[in-house]
């Protein structure tokens, strides 16, 4: 979760994934992935994905530490870093990766009236998630629980 400083306070990086990804297509993310062999660890590995996915440098994040993991319910354990990214930063898009990087107000997602509360069925169950529409996209499943327990922790 890299945050940076906007015309409206505090904000959020985004990143809509390319149509063309394995998984999760299309969908609205944080910058970050896998935890390769050749990283130290998972901070290591969201630099280094925020670099590869967005052109995002190094020199310009500093690093504040880890939100609570989170298991989805495919069965991956994330580890969501929280940073500060300078702001004179600059974003050049992987088209391979992302189609869009976009900045969310975090007070729009510290708002708990933008947290609504949704199922649908998968494999058969019921499952509920949460949703965060804003300016046309759709923050939702794992990248909108990640911000639902950034909130809990805050506000509960």
């Amino acid at each position: 979760m890299l945050f940076a400083p906007g015309l409206s306070g505090t904000e959020v990086v985004l990143t809509q994934r390319a149509a063309n990804m394995r998984s999760h297509a299309g969908q609205v993310a944080f910058p970050g992935g896998k935890i390769d062999r050749t990283d130290t660890g998972p901070a290591d590995a969201a630099l280094r994905e925020a670099e590869e996915e967005i052109g995002l440098d190094r020199c310009k994040v500093t690093p504040i530490g880890f939100l609570d993991a989170y298991l989805t319910g495919t069965g991956y354990r994330v580890v969501p870093l929280i940073a500060r990214i300078d702001p004179d930063h600059a974003l050049t898009l992987n088209p391979a990766e992302v189609t869009a990087a976009f900045e969310v107000p975090l007070t729009f997602l510290m708002e708990p009236a933008n947290h609504m509360l949704k199922s649908r069925a998968f494999n058969g169950r019921n499952h509920a998630y949460y949703e965060m529409p804003f300016d046309g996209f759709r923050i939702w499943g794992v990248t909108a629980g990640i911000i639902r327990g950034l909130y809990e922790r805050i506000y509960r």
